[in-house]
């Protein structure tokens, strides 16, 4: 089944307008030359993927170019997912920074857990690359559900 190109709302393969927005879902008359090759639209899977490639700031780009619920999910939760982890990261450093005018064996336990951080970080990077690209929506337990409050269900 097909997607409206402008809400995301799901049509008939056949229909001329969506019955959620009253958009046109044929191509507007004389938007370009008959010897002009047409673009396809970005696979899915590959626009899943490409929501979190750089973190929130594909998953903004995706969040507001792509209309396929699906593609919405993808770049919604890698914005809250990637989004807390850069505030956690910072918070972590202020923290690190702190415990160094305090001794350097708080400042040592600072720089560890900002390692294990960043490495769980870089593991549910990949993680959720792949799943994007298998077409999976895998929910982070907490920030699906965030994601969803914040950007509405897709």
């Amino acid at each position: 089944m097909a997607h409206c190109t402008k809400c995301g709302a799901q049509v008939a393969d056949n229909a001329s307008f969506c019955g959620g927005c009253g958009a046109s879902q044929t191509a507007a008359s004389g938007a370009a030359p008959a010897s002009t090759a047409t673009q396809a639209p970005m696979a899915e899977n590959i626009a899943s993927l490409l929501c979190y490639v750089l973190g929130w700031v594909t998953g903004l780009i995706f969040f507001l170019i792509d209309k396929r619920p699906n593609v919405r999910f993808h770049a919604a939760q890698s914005i809250v997912v990637f989004g807390g982890l850069n505030i956690v990261s910072f918070c972590l450093s202020i923290f690190g920074l702190s415990m160094l005018a305090g001794g350097l064996g708080g400042f040592s336990l600072g720089i560890m857990i900002s390692w294990v951080v960043s490495l769980l970080t870089f593991v549910l990077w990949i993680l959720l690359m792949v799943k994007g690209f298998q077409g999976e929506r895998f929910r982070v337990p907490v920030a699906a559900d965030l994601a969803e409050k914040l950007f509405g269900k897709f």
